[in-house]
């Protein structure tokens, strides 16, 4: 089944919202609608395996391991009508051009991705794939420390926050990263 318009949106928050399974969950539906989808991911993410995307719940769904956003054009099927997009952050600049055309054709585009890095600043072309769609839904997690609504990403380093200046990507779970609210969120700058 077509669509009569195309259209972006976009899925955002911290670490541990349930960006994916909220994707899975929009998958399943169109799926169910008869709609022809096809899923992307950047192959950075080898957090559980390559050729699916999986939640932290384990909800898991079949997808295209990509190195950069051209890529989705370069597999991309003629009769797909859905194109979604895991782990969005990661991917190039070059991801707000392509899905600006995937959605003039008419196709459904949904992306995944945090909207923030640890330090709690934007997060590669995150901020202009909300700009662009027409739907953005940010989630929140859990705070781990007060139990409060969190909406950052907290990076441990053995244990403590990581520092400002410490690399902004590297890939892992829960053995890293925690959801933090702003009161608890710590980035040290010395």
């Amino acid at each position: 089944m077509k669509h009569h318009h195309g259209s972006l949106e976009v899925i955002t928050g911290s670490m541990f919202s349930g960006k994916t399974d909220e994707l899975i969950r929009r998958l399943r539906r169109a799926l169910i609608a008869r709609q022809k989808v096809q899923v992307f991911k950047p192959i950075i993410d080898d957090r559980y395996t390559i050729e699916k995307v999986t939640s932290h719940n384990g909800n898991v769904y079949e997808a295209q391991p990509i190195e950069s956003a051209s890529d989705i054009l370069k597999y991309l099927d003629e009769d797909t009508t859905v194109v979604a997009v895991d782990e969005a952050q990661f991917l190039d600049p070059e991801i707000t051009t392509i899905v600006h055309q995937l959605a003039e054709k008419g196709l459904r585009v949904i992306l995944a991705g945090l909207d923030m890095d640890f330090r709690g600043e934007p997060f590669g072309p995150m901020p202009q794939l909300m700009a662009q769609a027409e739907k953005v839904d940010k989630l929140q997690a859990i705070c781990i420390v007060c139990g409060e609504p969190a909406y950052c990403t907290q990076r441990l380093v053995n244990g403590q926050p990581a520092h400002y200046n410490d690399p902004i990507v590297i890939v892992g779970a829960d053995e890293l990263y925690e959801a933090r609210c702003r009161k608890c969120h710590q980035v040290p700058r010395d």
